[in-house]
């Protein structure tokens, strides 16, 4: 079975976002907890989560040898990764499926993208 990633996009302006209320907000995490539920019984869900803001990461690289770090993110855009999904699908059109189920409940865009290594059976 092919693993795939299922990265949930959004922008630090997203206004969609910021105007929800707590009502809103709430029957979001509920539609996320049944779809993630959905995914564990048909054996697609591995692991997911959501990422603080960009302005909390750190970057670690190794330039001339020494390990540097600095405040992140590593790129500076207005869209980041807000979350992710690693998903087990038996082929790309299973995991655009999941993708679409999961973008009509959170409203960001996903990006699907499979792992090197692993076939679709």
């Amino acid at each position: 079975m092919a693993q795939y990633l299922l990265s949930v996009h959004t922008a630090s302006d997203d206004a969609a976002h910021a105007a929800m209320t707590d009502e809103e907000m709430q029957r979001t995490f509920q539609q996320i907890a049944e779809l993630e539920e959905d995914m564990k019984t048909q054996g697609a869900w591995m692991f997911s989560a959501r990422l603080h803001e960009p302005d909390t990461a750190t970057v670690v690289r190794n330039s001339g040898g020494q390990i540097v770090t600095t405040d992140g993110p590593y790129v500076e855009s207005k869209e980041h990764l807000a979350g992710f999904y690693i998903i087990e699908a038996p082929d790309l059109d299973a995991a655009l499926e999941w993708a679409g189920r999961t973008t009509s409940i959170v409203g960001a865009p996903i990006e699907v993208r499979p792992f090197a290594g692993f076939k679709s059976d």
